[in-house]
């Protein structure tokens, strides 16, 4: 199951900038243990789910996850072959705008170890640097 907005007010947005570092959602809020971001980049719908089944299987079923990002932008694109002109294309996939800083999942509920690993199979489907941050490296 994809996940996307129940409904938008524009169905097609520009690309916009994604120059600067996370301002909003950088810091552990919910849980003890987070996967923060270190590169910019654009993260499908089906690359967060893949996460979240990830974390949720190596955890069986203890423990609570929280994911911070949410894919609201759409990123069209026009069919295979088809001539310039003709109006911008359809929306294809949603995307998460993740900036450098960005605090992707968070775990809470289970040992430092468990959480690691977790992360580490979590971080191995996105395709961008990722680092493991506790609460207490947080505060330092």
């Amino acid at each position: 199951m994809a996940m996307l907005p129940s409904r938008v007010k524009y169905r097609k947005t520009q690309r916009g900038s994604r120059a600067g570092n996370a301002t909003t959602c950088n810091k552990i809020s919910f849980g003890e243990y987070g996967l923060q971001a270190l590169d910019r980049h654009w993260l499908k719908s089906n690359q967060i789910e893949a996460c979240r089944v990830a974390i949720t299987r190596h955890l069986k079923r203890k423990g609570s996850v929280f994911i911070r990002i949410f894919p609201h932008k759409p990123v069209t694109a026009r069919p295979p072959e088809t001539r310039m002109g003709k109006g911008k294309g359809a929306p294809e996939f949603w995307v998460a705008v993740v900036y450098p800083g960005t605090m992707l999942f968070e775990i809470s509920g289970v040992s430092e170890n468990l959480a690691r690993d977790a992360c580490r199979l979590a971080a191995n489907k996105l395709g961008i640097r990722t680092r493991f941050v506790t609460r207490q490296s947080m505060m330092h």
